[in-house]
């Protein structure tokens, strides 16, 4: 990334702001320090980013609020979020990913593994709009991206999923759930969520159709379904793409 790269850090203790700041900073990223939800808003509503870090418990607007309101908003609506929180509980971070959040961070943290994340959602593609609110999600593939993840190339304009060479056929369901995640890639996607977005209006259809959905995948993708690598199941959560 090059210095022209900016990122909006939104955090209430100045000394975590500060600290956040400096080591992005030494990356080679121009850092925006706000304390506060509100003023944070204002700015990611006037100018554009590269990557937004947002604390959950900001005064004014929490974290969780100011998330939504980006991923509704124009100006940064598709750029990757990165979540800090103090809370360790799974519901809370599961919360955090399905208002809008690319990845989470629990404090207390190590400056290289915020490094390391940051650096990940910036190569990531272009996140598919938006990536965890059901209403909104579009997975029509016609004008999406190829992705190369691991051992795994998916074209969406050709339809055509390749794993370590060799091409792989499958169902339209299929082909939209490995795409939508391997383009989100280390991010858990709760049962109900996925279930929102690759069947899309079937009623006649409940969580324990995800789990077979990601069973049958596996046997096309995994070289042993039985101990995946790729399509990994986060117990008590639901499923993720195996991080890059």
């Amino acid at each position: 990334m090059t210095a022209q790269t900016r990122v909006l850090v939104v955090e209430d203790e100045p000394n975590i702001r500060e600290l956040v700041c400096l080591h992005l900073g030494l990356e080679g990223y121009q850092c925006d320090g706000v304390g506060d939800g509100p003023t944070a808003l204002e700015r990611a509503e006037a100018a554009r980013f590269d990557l937004l870090v947002l604390d959950l418990m900001l005064p004014g607007l929490d974290g969780l609020a100011l998330c939504r309101a980006v991923r509704n908003g124009r100006m940064n609506r598709d750029v990757p979020i990165l979540m800090l929180t103090a809370r360790r509980e799974e519901s809370d971070k599961v919360l955090g990913l399905e208002s809008g959040a690319d990845d989470y961070l629990t404090k207390p943290f190590g400056v290289r593994e915020l490094v390391a994340r940051a650096r990940a959602l910036l190569r990531r593609p272009a996140r598919v709009q938006p990536a965890l609110q059901t209403s909104n999600l579009k997975l029509e593939t016609s004008s999406d991206q190829p992705v190369h993840i691991h051992d795994v190339d998916i074209d969406p304009a050709r339809r055509r999923v390749r794993v370590a060479g060799g091409d792989v056929e499958l169902t339209d369901q299929e082909f939209r759930l490995l795409y939508l995640l391997a383009t989100h890639a280390g991010i858990v996607f709760s049962r109900e969520a996925l279930l929102s977005k690759i069947w899309r209006g079937d009623t006649f259809v409940t969580v324990r159709s995800v789990d077979t959905l990601v069973k049958r995948l596996r046997r096309r993708i995994e070289s042993n379904p039985r101990d995946p690598r790729l399509l990994l199941t986060v117990w008590g959560v639901g499923y993720k793409f195996a991080d890059v």
